[in-house]
């Protein structure tokens, strides 16, 4: 019986990995791109149910994706050399699951197919965010929420 060969993300580092193949562990969740806020004692990350003016909240993708950094302040393009410094990338993120030696779910599209059953299970924002144009920036500790994983 031949073995089967493990996915890229098992075989290789962040380092080793092609752009496209870094670029394709990410779930396309949005969850990165909600609004966080960060308490000056504790570092404490607390997200909201705000998104980046940017972000599509049906599709869940970037609308400005390769101008991201540059449009938006704070706006992270996640390198593999910097993966270690993201405390705040939710649990169930793709990049933190692969370096915390983790598997990923079935619902990610790598596995699926489809982000359409990331969608289906409710872990993207869709249908759970508003855009930060909507909301007063004095307002976002009222729109703290507790879902994001």
């Amino acid at each position: 019986m031949a073995m089967m060969q493990q996915p890229f993300w098992r075989q290789k580092s962040f380092a080793e990995m092609t752009v496209e193949e870094w670029e394709s562990l990410c779930d396309g969740c949005g969850k990165c791109c909600l609004v966080k806020l960060q308490d000056e004692d504790t570092d404490e990350v607390a997200y909201t149910s705000v998104a980046c003016q940017y972000l599509d909240c049906q599709s869940c993708r970037c609308q400005a994706y390769a101008e991201r950094t540059q449009l938006v302040e704070g706006c992270v393009n996640l390198k593999p050399d910097m993966i270690e410094q993201f405390f705040w990338l939710p649990a169930s993120c793709s990049y933190r699951l692969v370096a915390e030696g983790r598997e990923l779910p079935d619902w990610h599209p790598l596995l699926s197919g489809s982000r359409k059953a990331m969608h289906a299970g409710g872990h993207s924002v869709q249908g759970k965010v508003i855009s930060e144009s909507a909301v007063n920036p004095d307002d976002l500790e009222d729109y703290i929420v507790y879902w994001v994983e």
